[in-house]
């Protein structure tokens, strides 16, 4: 039997300009490398065309004061004492003044155990701590909620934090994965975290797409007895770690 040569055969043009279109596709994502935040955030441009859009970096003084707000994560929940929550640790890792501020179970549309939502809490934020930087995290909460006013409550949250602290760099953390696969909900919101950061020009960063929890790593980082799928305080230090990485990263 004879092989059939593949070159010998007639390609339409239509597949011929198929494969270019794809090829050129495929170039364009090896360069722009759209999961590869914190190099880059992606914000709307005209129309309905997504340009890549690269914040200033951070110019941190040497002893910044730093605002981490979130949820259960930011609180500490699932490590042995909460003081041993990421928020608190990347302190002793970077130097840095830490302000905490982290409520179980709340969101940006989601109330918490221990507090209102994000937007509320904000609201009544200490004008006075001045911080250098905020980090605001989260939330996996809002996941069994609808879509459908999500965004809105997001800008309302951020327009709050803003204008409280006119002269502070924001940075937004997304939402890390307490379960894998990562849920459908958690991934939309990562998703929508990112555009609505990037329409500001803030820098975004991504535990999913940035891949701080995976397979090989999942039972190293989260508790899933009594932490109920938190990090566990082994967990919570990898996270401080990857945070005060993801930030050098991000500054001069």
């Amino acid at each position: 039997m004879r092989a059939i040569d593949p070159t010998s055969r007639h390609i339409p043009p239509w597949v011929l300009a198929g494969l270019a279109v794809v090829l050129a596709a495929v170039a364009v994502v090896a360069v722009w490398r759209p999961w590869s935040t914190p190099a880059a955030t992606v914000a709307a441009g005209s129309g309905d065309t997504a340009v890549a859009v690269t914040p200033d970096l951070l110019d941190l003084p040497e002893n910044p004061t730093v605002l981490i707000f979130g949820d259960s994560w930011t609180f500490g929940s699932a490590a042995s004492d909460p003081a041993l929550g990421y928020a608190y640790v990347v302190s002793d890792l970077t130097g840095w003044t830490t302000v905490v501020d982290g409520v179980r179970g709340s969101g940006y549309l989601k109330p918490g155990i221990d507090g209102p939502d994000f937007g509320t809490r904000i609201a009544a934020l200490d004008p006075a701590i001045e911080p250098d930087l905020v980090i605001i995290q989260g939330s996996i909460n809002d996941r069994r909620l609808p879509a459908t006013g999500y965004a809105a409550a997001v800008d309302a949250a951020w327009d709050r934090l803003s204008a409280t602290y006119p002269s502070a760099r924001i940075v937004v953390l997304g939402p890390a994965p307490q379960v894998l696969p990562v849920q459908k909900a958690t991934a939309r919101i990562d998703r929508d975290l990112a555009r609505l950061a990037g329409e500001r020009g803030w820098w975004y960063l991504s535990p999913l797409r940035e891949g701080w929890i995976t397979e090989a790593n999942y039972l190293d980082v989260i508790d899933t007895g009594i932490g109920r799928d938190h990090p566990s305080t082994a967990g919570h230090r990898y996270l401080a770690e990857r945070l005060a990485e993801a930030v050098a990263t991000i500054s001069r």
